[in-house]
């Protein structure tokens, strides 16, 4: 089968479109004959975490295809099923944190940037029919992890406000949509104009530019949750928003990993700190659910074919695109 492998020394340029040689699923596992897949930051972040003597691994955790064989003990799917995988991997239950034993797709296991991937029957899940193939190919990482972020940790209602620093990025986006869906009041920056221009066309109520004063942007308002992947750039203005008690979910670190709090207006202030990362499979069904009932469409960038998958990460290394990256596989 053709895939999109990484071998050898950290860096793109160990990667290689080349062939690999496929094997049959094992007990509790299906074969996905992949349609189409999507590139997340951790593909680019995986290329410099390998060591110079690891096995040659097929990178990518997104994706979307049809089974095109099952082995023994597989429940719930069959042949010719149309799914969407769950990339991760041994969290099945809604819980504080993840398990000692939670991986996630792609890195150290075969990932979906090939014509196949074979994974546990339970972290796959009937592709929503009102979603294209580049659509479900892009939905499963960053859908998930902006779910747990917005709702399992950040608790957000309809009637509250919700600040998301970096608008444009897969997570980014797909958070506005979900809480601009139930009736949130939505509110982004960004340093680029362009980005936020999108986000009002998508329905953001008020974009602010990073590098401007927020406080004078927002005229004195009060934030209910601040969902974060920047860091340390906009740490200051986030404190500065945030209303007494309210909260503050971090998914990412774009800027760097160290922050400053105070600690008196820290608990004066009684906010929220709250980490996040993807989420467990029960999270991955109430994510489907919402973006059926509310016929939720991720944004697509763009979309490469597979042989020109490094192009693929040279755009997402620009840090140019807004929305999800696509592969067009199948």
């Amino acid at each position: 089968m053709k895939a999109f492998v990484h071998k050898g020394k950290p860096g793109i340029e160990n990667t290689h479109f080349t062939d690999m040689e496929e094997r049959e699923p094992r007990k509790g596992e299906v074969k996905v004959h992949i349609k189409t897949a999507g590139l997340n930051h951790r593909d680019i972040l995986n290329l410099g975490r390998r060591k110079e003597d690891a096995e040659p691994v097929v990178l990518g955790s997104d994706g979307a295809g049809i089974i095109v064989k099952i082995g023994e003990g597989v429940e719930n799917v069959k042949i010719g099923d149309e799914v969407i995988i769950n990339p991760s991997l041994n969290w099945s239950s809604k819980s504080d944190a993840p398990p000692l034993e939670f991986e996630i797709l792609g890195v150290p296991s075969n990932g979906t940037f090939a014509e196949f991937v074979l994974i546990p029957f339970e972290n796959v899940e009937l592709k929503p029919k009102h979603l294209s193939w580049e659509e479900a190919g892009v939905l499963p990482l960053a859908g998930l992890t902006a779910y747990r972020a917005l709702f399992t940790r950040g608790k957000l209602e309809s009637n509250q406000t919700v600040l998301i620093t970096g608008v444009g990025g897969g997570v980014a986006t797909f958070i506005l949509l979900m809480a601009k869906a139930i009736g949130a009041r939505v509110i982004v920056s960004s340093r680029s104009e362009e980005k936020m221009s999108r986000a009002i066309n998508l329905g953001a109520d008020l974009a602010i530019n990073s590098n401007n004063d927020w406080k004078d942007e927002l005229k004195d308002e009060k934030i209910d949750l601040i969902v974060d992947s920047v860091g340390p750039a906009t740490w200051e203005k986030i404190m500065d928003i945030v209303k007494d008690g309210g909260t503050i979910v971090s998914y990412g670190a774009t800027t760097g990993e160290d922050i400053h709090i105070n600690l008196k207006s820290f608990y004066f202030g009684q906010y929220n700190i709250l980490g996040t990362t993807m989420g467990s499979r029960e999270e991955f069904k109430e994510m489907l659910q919402l973006v059926e009932k509310y016929q939720l469409k991720p944004v697509i960038d763009k979309v490469f074919l597979h042989s020109d998958t490094i192009n693929a990460f040279k755009r997402m290394h620009e840090g140019e695109q807004f929305g999800k990256i696509a592969l067009q596989i199948g």
